[in-house]
C-alpha cells in the first residue's frame, strides 16, 4: 500500500506558487495605500514650494533698492535752532522779588488708625471694648451719610511713627484690620 506523506488521507497540497499569490493578493491593499498617501505627500510638497515667492541673494539686489528699504535716519535740527532762538518776556524786577502770600497757616499732618466700622453701635462698643483690653485709647465716632448711619472705630491721633506701629502691630496681632488714615490738624 501506497502511504500518504502529508500524514492525511485525501488532502491535497497546493503548490508554493499558488501561496504566493495568496499573501501577495492579501498584501496589496496595503501597498495601494501606503503608494498613495507617499504620493500625496510629495505632491503637497512640490505644491508648496511652488507657492514660495523667489529668493534674491543679498548681494545681487540693485543699491537703489536697498536705499529705499532702509529706514530714513533720523535728524537733529534743535541742536542748532535752539541756541538761534530767543524770547522776549517782559517781567517788572519787583514783581519777581515779591513772596506770594500763604493761603492758610501752618498746617502739620498727624495719622490715625480706623479699627472698624459698623452699623450697630453695640458692636462699635464691643471692638472698642477689645482695643481697651489691649491697653490703646480708641474712640467711637457716628457718622451719617447717603448710605445711612455708621459707627467708626479709631486710634489716635499718633504724634510719632513708634506709637502708631506700636498700635497697629498689637491690633494685628488680636487679627482686628485696620486702616492708616491721614489728617491735617491746623
Amino acid at each position: 500500500m501506497a502511504r500518504d506523506q502529508g500524514g492525511r488521507s485525501g488532502a491535497r497540497r497546493k503548490p508554493q506558487a499558488a501561496r504566493r499569490n495568496e499573501s501577495s493578493s492579501a498584501a496589496s491593499p496595503w501597498r495601494w495605500y501606503g503608494a498613495g498617501v507617499g504620493t500625496g505627500v510629495f505632491l503637497s510638497l512640490l505644491l508648496y514650494l511652488g507657492t514660495l515667492p523667489p529668493s534674491i541673494p543679498p548681494g545681487t539686489g540693485s543699491p537703489a533698492a536697498a536705499e529705499a528699504q532702509a529706514p530714513p535716519k533720523p535728524r537733529f535740527d534743535f541742536y542748532t535752532l535752539l541756541p538761534e532762538q530767543t524770547i522776549d518776556v517782559e517781567v517788572e524786577p519787583s514783581a519777581m522779588t515779591a513772596p506770594l502770600p500763604s493761603a492758610s497757616p501752618q498746617v502739620t499732618e498727624s495719622f490715625v488708625l480706623q479699627a472698624g466700622s459698623f452699623r450697630q453701635r453695640e458692636d462699635a462698643d464691643r471692638r472698642r471694648a477689645e482695643l481697651l483690653l489691649l491697653g490703646l485709647d480708641p474712640n467711637v465716632e457716628e457718622s451719617t451719610g447717603n448710605n445711612g448711619r455708621w459707627f467708626r472705630v479709631y486710634l489716635g491721633p499718633f504724634s510719632t511713627h513708634a506709637q502708631m506701629s506700636r498700635a497697629r502691630g498689637l491690633t494685628a496681632a488680636q487679627n482686628i484690620d485696620t486702616l492708616l488714615l491721614k489728617r491735617g490738624t491746623p
